[in-house]
């Protein structure tokens, strides 16, 4: 049995399809013959020249190197993951068919498999950081055999889906022998970008647990111009920040702000309170942070609420930290310590 890493879209476009259909997508869409005909990965990659002939030929032989594994080498029980690119959750499933081939679908549609996703909505912070640098690969189909990553999240699903812990994951290490690919390599290789970012993620949620993260949101609302009053600790009527536009926050656009740093998404009921607290506080606006994400349902549910809310998570609130980090206070700055690198992009 094998571990397999897959992604739906290269910002999560495709991953409610992947969900709501039970299935994994070839996200190829310019591949319009059956790949199971194909004889060898030599012809795989001559038919990627077809439909590809100004693209290079080590980029080509990259996605056939994804390609193949997905028609050919994929089995029956194997597990595989889906990070979400929109949730800072992780979805598990189990393959449950062989590669199919359904010309009459969009392009997108065409290849797939079964998979019985049983993991839903599993916090990305419940995985040790090791497995997450592994889920950050920057390929789109790879397979991931380091760090036990398999039998650790069998152990994870047995116990629940429970965060885990040192002792879990040495138990781990030492029932199972090292798995290296047909090279000797290791399958996976990390986005330096998806790293640096999960070391941010680490360094955050060691600095602004609880209430502290209330006031890292309170510090990106003022650093954007807004006029903030923030609850104290504790009970907080329904309300974490207010915040406000124009002089002393007389403006025109107001905002009802709620924050949770909790482990696990956040659900439609407790974002039904904020709408609440919107007309108890006389608000126009809603903007709800959840660190760990909302549950799968709640981003579909609330499109009618789309001019009087928004739903911030992980990635959204860490753009928000970045647009506007230069004019954050010298104190916050020395408690989350951050510096912009550019790197050269390599496009094949």
């Amino acid at each position: 049995m094998e571990l397999w890493l897959i992604r739906a879209g290269s910002s999560g476009e495709y991953e409610q399809k992947f969900l709501e259909d039970g299935r994994a997508y070839l996200t190829w869409e310019e591949l319009d013959c059956n790949l199971a005909e194909l004889p060898s990965k030599e012809a795989l990659l001559a038919k990627l020249e077809k439909t590809a002939p100004e693209a290079k030929l080590k980029r080509l032989q990259n996605h056939s190197s994804q390609i193949w594994p997905f028609v050919h080498v994929m089995q029956e029980g194997d597990w595989v993951i889906l990070p979400s690119k929109r949730q800072p959750v992780v979805y598990v499933g189990r393959i449950c068919s062989a590669y199919q081939f359904t010309p009459q679908q969009p392009g997108v549609y065409r290849h797939w498999r079964r998979v019985e996703w049983f993991g839903q909505d599993i916090p990305r912070s419940h995985f040790g950081q090791d497995l997450r640098h592994s889920f950050g690969a920057f390929m789109t189909i790879c397979r991931i055999r380091r760090n036990h990553a398999l039998a650790r999240l069998q152990a994870m699903h047995a116990q629940g889906w429970k965060a885990e812990d040192i002792k879990s994951v040495l138990q781990q290490a030492a029932c199972v022998q090292p798995s290296l690919g047909e090279d000797g390599e290791e399958d996976a290789a990390s986005n330096l970008e998806t790293v640096a970012k999960q070391g941010i993620i680490a360094l955050i949620e060691s600095r602004f647990k609880g209430h502290e993260l209330t006031r890292l949101v309170t510090e990106i609302l003022k650093a954007q111009g807004y006029t903030v009053w923030q609850s104290p600790e504790g009970a907080d009527g329904g309300v974490d920040i207010l915040a406000a536009t124009g002089a002393m926050g007389f403006g025109g656009q107001t905002i009802c702000v709620e924050v949770k740093s909790g482990a696990d998404p956040v659900d439609r009921p407790t974002v039904d309170k904020l709408l609440g607290a919107m007309s108890k506080f006389n608000a126009a606006q809603g903007l709800f942070v959840a660190w760990n994400g909302f549950k799968q349902n709640v981003q579909k549910e609330l499109a009618s609420s789309f001019f009087r809310m928004r739903l911030w998570s992980q990635d959204d609130l860490l753009d928000a930290l970045f647009a506007v980090y230069d004019k954050l206070d010298d104190d916050l700055k020395a408690q989350l310590p951050l510096k912009r690198v550019w790197a050269v992009v390599e496009t094949d």
